[in-house]
């Protein structure tokens, strides 16, 4: 049965990493459940796992049929226009098609000891400083920010600025409406310097390659030019950043579970699985997809022009599909998740964040012997006003 009366979404701000317990109870009793998020208006909430790749991969269900709708979302702006994330195929796949070489499994791999070599010289500069150490602006956001930045053709020195126009993008209630929208102006005047450079001197990035597509091509419009180079900068940087923290935190608080990655690093692949599987990063239900015909889901119909919104925390604790699921379990067999999001808006760079937290978790296992949480809870800052959760700072300890 479902509620007749939207109920609010989120419940309140998350307590550290835990899952949000509503979605138990509503997988349980009522897996499409109407909502009322801060903004826009209501929308269905599907929480099990099945339910939730439909709507992600199921044509019937759009992200075009959201433009021009007060969308359902925590933050107070809409999307920006013509961002990657509002488009269907085959305009969807006409983009993405452009960037996808760069994200292969292949060009990757051959990233990976550029990656392990910054990995290394942060550690060092940890090292030289002395224990405890602060992970997040001494390990956990340099390192994807310095590999997306030489990825993409960005400079490093002006990771201050990009950073805090990221943050701005994500917040829910840490910026106001006017600072989000001069942020956005300052980002996009920032990105439209550097595509002028490229055009006058090309390098070999994937900026340089874009500019391309565009002048000689013609497989992009200015305005996708800039839109796809601004999403690549924030996405390829935010989520991992995000997420070496939520993993360290996770594993320091589950210390059988950091015993056996430990005593055997082969498993770092899969512990980053079973971490992306049990860590629940976003506050929502991420971006709506409207329904462009009517679809039986969850037990209910879903008429044509409403919106569903994907819990991907709650599928991939769907007791359906794993057993136990609220455990971690770096050991576990069912390695499936959704994690990186599924169907055409499956995440572009998930090959890259993997390989980055393979290497990270690694390194900081094997550089810092003994790994601890400096203070425990009292050296932590968790993120406040944000779409995503995580540590904002993190005291390590370590043994000399």
């Amino acid at each position: 049965m479902t509620t007749a009366e939207p109920r609010p979404f989120p419940a309140g701000e998350p307590a550290r990493l835990d899952p949000d317990p509503l979605f138990a109870e509503l997988r349980a009793n009522e897996p499409l459940a109407r909502v009322q998020l801060p903004y826009g208006e209501p929308a269905w909430l599907a929480t099990r796992y099945e339910d939730v790749k439909v709507v992600l991969g199921d044509n019937r269900f759009s992200r075009a049929a959201a433009i021009g709708r007060d969308e359902p979302r925590v933050r107070p702006h809409l999307p920006p226009p013509g961002s990657i994330l509002s488009m269907d195929p085959p305009e969807h796949s006409r983009l993405r098609r452009l960037v996808m070489k760069a994200f292969t499994m292949r060009r990757i791999e051959e990233m990976r000891p550029g990656v392990q070599k910054i990995a290394d010289e942060l550690v060092d500069g940890m090292l030289a400083k002395g224990s405890p150490g602060e992970l997040v602006v001494d390990f956990a956001l340099p390192l994807p920010v310095t590999v997306i930045c030489e990825l993409l053709g960005v400079p490093f020195a002006d990771r201050g600025d990009f950073r805090y126009w990221s943050d701005a993008f994500l917040s829910t209630t840490r910026f106001g409406l006017d600072e989000v929208a001069d942020c956005a102006v300052k980002m996009r005047e920032y990105m439209a310097g550097l595509i002028a450079q490229r055009r006058d001197k090309p390098e070999d990035d994937l900026l340089s390659a874009l500019v391309s597509a565009r002048d000689e091509d013609d497989r992009l419009s200015e305005d996708e030019l800039l839109s796809l180079a601004q999403a690549i900068l924030i996405a390829g940087h935010e989520t991992t950043a995000s997420q070496i923290p939520n993993f360290v935190y996770a594993l320091l608080t589950h210390p059988d579970q950091l015993a056996k990655v430990r005593d055997d690093p082969e498993l770092i692949p899969r512990a980053v699985e079973e971490l992306m599987r049990f860590i629940q990063l976003g506050i929502s239900g991420g971006i709506a997809r409207y329904a462009v015909e009517d679809v039986e889901l969850g037990g209910v119909t879903v008429r044509s022009g409403e919106p569903v919104l994907a819990a991907i925390g709650s599928a991939n604790l769907d007791e359906s599909v794993y057993s136990d699921p609220g455990t971690l379990d770096v050991l576990r067999q069912e390695t499936s998740h959704v994690g990186f999001g599924h169907g055409p808006h499956h995440c572009l760079g998930a090959p890259l964040a993997r390989m980055e937290l393979q290497v990270a978790l690694g390194t900081l296992l094997r550089r810092l012997p003994g790994m601890r949480l400096a203070e425990g809870e009292a050296g932590i800052d968790w993120k406040s006003g944000l779409s995503t959760r995580g540590p904002e700072r993190m005291l390590l300890a370590w043994d000399a």
